[in-house]
């Protein structure tokens, strides 16, 4: 589970008193969203870190968090931080040195007197967030210009400068001294800088993961690196490394999360066959976090060189995906809003909850009960789907008890143009307490993921080195997956439309949802139902 500290508990000690909780979800895995020192006004989320050793005033002390990740471990859950590596606060000490002039200082970031380099990278450099963030400089006060690939305030570090990269390994022992079994290694495809390229993926990045993970495994073998790299399919496999070299232990599988939300707006498998087709010829040794969404928006970096066979160009097909989920479009329930929305890119992404982006939003809104029991069956049918790829399942917190959109951010000054705070709402808890209700939706929603995570659990055929490639079913709507393990196999079926699906199959099976054996030789998925078939 990914939650953030001051939405879900207030603060840290509150959390620690939230550990029930977790052991109510069967969470074993708890991702602490950024939490050390950040400028209230300009802190990204927690990502424009001022001192890689104190956590944020509000939430609590470094001590907190030992006590936090002391207490987790007593109860079997690992944690997982973020380590901001990219750059820091224009806040923090080397930066708020650089800026009076102090020369090694500057030799951490990227200083020029004058605009000829900097207007040569941007030659080649792509920009971030061209509408909230244009340009990868930042001109100061004192007319210097320094290197700022994702926000004005967030000041790219140079790991050419070998203090940099001991200093920063410091600041990621010190994390792991305090606790955290996992280390999310933040934005890693940028954090080396070399003129006349595009500044992303390039060979030195791979080493200095390869140094990180060696350091790792001297001194904290225990301490597992998940890589941050939200690019195509290509640019992020690399970042496993090699059996003789490895990189990040994990990886998280963006390009899946982002065709499955393509395959509910287009209620066509095709794309996502194609990606399951890929990941079951990957080495078993690869470990993926999947997921449906997580604190950031959700970026259209689809296959469309492939998607061009389909007739689904790239400008007209993210039109249509942007106006499906956030309702503009005639029958959608869903409800999103736009990130970074450039209309004269075209890239906009897409905020929202997972049950507000299944409809659960207008089901309620509308107060139509046929179409709630609908968009309840769409986000429970993505979970059962999350379970049933090979890696670590995670839930952003509040997907286990369906929570909404919360608009509210329009009206906070700090928040307002960032639309990513559309699902980073205020966890509800007077709503959570409905989960213990069979009939409402939240207690729908939380007791069908822990039956997912409960028969998941006890089936060795979900086990990350199960063989599994996509099974054939004959329709476009109907996604198929085979799973087998040390005798066991299992299909696993997932309807993405709106209307009952029909497929033969020429086996007895054990419906593990129902606990039941079926000998009917036609499997019926209801309007975005699923079957996990036990075959026999």
């Amino acid at each position: 589970m990914m939650l953030y500290v001051d939405n879900f508990a207030d603060d840290l000690k509150g959390v620690a008193k939230k550990i029930d909780y977790f052991i109510e979800c069967g969470v074993n895995y708890v991702h602490l969203m950024p939490l050390l020192e950040s400028p209230k006004e300009h802190s990204d989320g927690g990502y424009a870190v001022a001192d890689f050793r104190k956590v944020q005033p509000e939430l609590g002390t470094i001590d907190d968090l030992c006590a936090l990740t002391d207490l987790c471990h007593k109860n079997n859950i690992s944690c997982c931080l973020d380590f901001v590596m990219n750059h820091t606060s224009d806040e923090h000490a080397w930066a708020k040195a650089a800026r009076s002039g102090d020369k090694d200082a500057r030799s951490r970031y990227f200083f020029y007197d004058s605009w000829d380099i900097p207007n040569t990278y941007e030659q080649t450099v792509p920009q971030v967030f061209p509408t909230t963030a244009p340009g990868n400089f930042t001109k100061l006060d004192d007319n210097s210009i320094v290197m700022t690939t994702f926000y004005p305030y967030q000041w790219d570090l140079n790991y050419a400068n070998p203090m940099v990269f001991n200093d920063m390994t410091e600041n990621m022992l010190f994390l792991a001294n305090a606790g955290l079994d996992v280390i999310r290694l933040d934005a890693v495809p940028y954090i080396w800088k070399e003129l006349g390229t595009t500044c992303r993926n390039l060979p030195q990045v791979h080493t200095i993961v390869r140094l990180m993970r060696m350091i790792c495994e001297i001194v904290c073998p225990s301490v597992l690196l998940l890589g941050e790299v939200v690019m195509e399919p290509s640019k992020v496999v690399p970042y496993f490394g090699t059996i003789d070299k490895p990189e990040c232990n994990m990886l998280y599988n963006v390009t899946t999360m982002a065709s499955t939300w393509n395959t509910i707006a287009t209620r066509d498998v095709r794309l996502l066959d194609r990606q399951m087709k890929q990941l079951a010829e990957l080495p078993k040794n690869y470990v993926f976090l999947n997921y449906l969404r997580c604190h950031d928006d959700i970026g259209w970096g689809l296959d469309y060189s492939w998607l061009n066979t389909l007739k689904m160009e790239e400008a007209p097909h993210k039109k249509y995906l942007n106006d499906y989920f956030t309702g503009k479009l005639a029958g959608s329930v869903s409800r999103g809003e736009l990130y970074n929305d450039d209309p004269v890119l075209q890239d906009a992404r897409l905020c929202g909850t997972t049950a507000s982006l299944c409809g659960v939003e207008s089901a309620l809104w509308d107060k139509d009960d046929e179409a709630l029991e609908l968009a309840l069956a769409a986000d429970i049918m993505l979970h059962a789907y999350m379970f049933t790829q090979s890696g670590i399942p995670v839930i952003y917190s509040g997907d286990e008890v369906g929570q909404l959109n919360n608009y509210m951010y329009h009206a906070d000054i700090n928040k307002k143009f960032d639309s990513r705070y559309l699902h980073r709402g205020k966890f509800d808890w007077k709503l959570a307490e409905k989960r213990k209700d069979e009939n409402s939706y939240q207690g729908k929603i939380f007791n069908a993921l822990r039956k997912l995570e409960t028969v998941r659990a006890k089936n060795d055929v979900f086990k990350a080195n199960a063989e599994f490639h996509s099974a054939e079913t004959g329709s476009d709507n109907v996604l198929g997956i085979y799973r087998k393990y040390a005798g066991q196999e299992l299909l696993a079926l997932f309807n993405f439309c709106s209307e009952k699906r029909s497929l033969k199959i020429d086996r007895n099976y054990t419906d593990l949802i129902k606990d039941r054996y079926i000998t009917n030789k036609v499997i019926e998925l209801r309007p975005y139902g699923f079957v996990w078939a036990l075959l026999k």
